[in-house]
């Protein structure tokens, strides 16, 4: 069964949101996706922090589970936008699965520097897309999420450039 998830909320509390039913499909047809990426990430991060090794194992180790926590703490704020704004979250693990774009990684060993590499092109991506969803809040005057993704976007970039240096 397909779902829909850039639908408008139909509660009596939808009609005090400021947004047209158009803006609301617009920007969640952004954060559900961005969502299912901070998910995939998440978990790709977590993996990787579980099967890393090497001489430098505990640096990259605290490393990425740091990164993880990080990337976690912004999946609640991200909903919670799309529910303030009228629109519907995701629903389930095969909604991750089906909205997300960052690609998994199922090997099950990988070199460090490829783990680490593998996650700077990741937080690199997923600052793009949270760029694209910056633009549709721009245009439909939503500050709030504009504000945040803007947090994140820095955020997703230092993860980035900690891991670009990490792998020298």
């Amino acid at each position: 069964m397909s779902h829909s998830y850039a639908f408008v909320d139909a509660t009596p509390a939808a009609q005090f949101r400021p947004f047209s039913e158009h803006a609301v499909e617009d920007i969640s047809s952004h954060l559900n996706p961005l969502l299912a990426d901070v998910f995939a990430l998440y978990l790709k991060t977590k993996n990787f922090h579980w099967r890393m090794f090497g001489p430098q194992f505990r640096d990259c180790h605290l490393l990425l589970e740091e990164q993880g926590e990080r990337i976690f703490e912004i999946t609640d704020a991200i909903a919670e936008r799309v529910r303030m704004i009228g629109g519907t979250t995701l629903h389930s693990i095969s909604d991750i699965a089906r909205l997300q774009r960052l690609a998994e990684s199922d090997v099950p060993a990988a070199p460090p520097q490829q783990m680490l590499a593998e996650l700077r092109a990741d937080n690199l991506r997923l600052a793009a897309f949270m760029l694209s969803a910056h633009a549709a809040c721009e245009k439909h005057h939503d500050v709030a999420t504009a504000s945040l993704l803007e947090n994140w976007i820095a955020d997703a970039r230092r993860r980035a450039w900690i891991l670009l240096e990490a792998m020298r």
